[in-house]
Parts: structure tokens; sequence; C-alpha cells
């Protein structure tokens, strides 16, 4: 798995293009997450992503996935789970002070980041850790949202949370 989360890093440039075009087909399906509604599908959905991020990113399924913003590299990866940058214990090399076999998260997220050259978004405050969400579909949360703030702003309601 880390020979391939490295792999990811280094390619992040390429599987964030990807990314985005995956999320832009997701608004294709937008009626079917209203009729069939979220619930029926997490389950699949959970599974499905659970997979997909868990080989090519190492991911933790936090529930909360932030991979675009962190050069495709999983914060939650971190030993310490910091969530917004290093410790002050990373290495002159830029291995982790607490596995030192391994490059520290955010070492390798700048790498990243700069790759995508989206180095203005890795400097933005990452939210906390919502553990009520650990271990649910992000990709489907992120969908019914969009489109219940959609339907809200099309009625004037203004955004739901």
């Amino acid at each position: 798995m880390y020979s391939l989360r490295r792999w990811s890093t280094r390619n992040a440039r390429l599987l964030g293009l990807a990314y985005r075009a995956t999320a832009n087909l997701f608004h294709v399906f937008d009626p079917v997450w209203k009729v069939v509604g979220a619930s029926r599908l997490e389950k699949p959905f959970t599974a499905c992503e659970g997979w997909t991020k868990g080989v090519l990113f190492d991911c933790q399924m936090c529930g909360n996935c932030v991979l675009s913003l962190t050069g495709m590299t999983c914060p939650t990866n971190c030993p310490k789970s910091l969530r917004n940058g290093p410790c002050g214990g990373v290495r002159a090399n830029g291995h982790c002070e607490v596995k030192p076999d391994l490059h520290c998260v955010w070492v390798e997220a700048w790498s990243g980041t700069k790759s995508m050259q989206k180095t203005a978004t890795f400097r933005k405050f990452l939210p906390a850790r919502e553990y009520n969400i650990e271990g649910q579909s992000a990709w489907l949360r992120l969908a019914t949202e969009y489109v219940a703030n959609r339907d809200a702003a099309k009625t004037g309601d203004g955004p739901s949370r």
C-alpha cells in the first residue's frame, strides 16, 4: 500500500484531473441521489469508495475527504493524526518522527500539491476531523449536499447544512 500511496502523490496532477472529471460526471446522477435516497446508496458507495481510495491513497475513510487539497495524500495517515501540517519532529530527510522508515505525510502532501499547481489551496485551514461521519462515503455525502444546496438556492431557502 505504501508504494502505491507514494505513486499517487507523485502523480497527483493526473489524479487531480481525474478527480475533477469524476466529480463533474457525478452530477449526471443528481436525480438518482434525490429519488433513490442517500441512505439506500450508502453501503455500496462506501464499499466502492473504501476500496478505490484505500488502494490508491491508503485512505482511512474519515468521511471528510481532503485529497484534492492535500496533493492526493491522505492526512489521516499521519501517525499523530495531524490535520493541518507537519509536527515539529519531521526529520531532516523528510521522514516521520514517529515512524522513521516512512516519509512524512505532510512533506509528501506539499510535493503533491506543488505538482497539482494548487499551492494556495494547501495553505487553507482544514476542518477538524468529524468522527461521527467516519466510515461513511464522502463521495455520496458531497453529491447529496450539492443537490440539496442547489435546490435550496433555486427556491431561495439558502444552503442547507
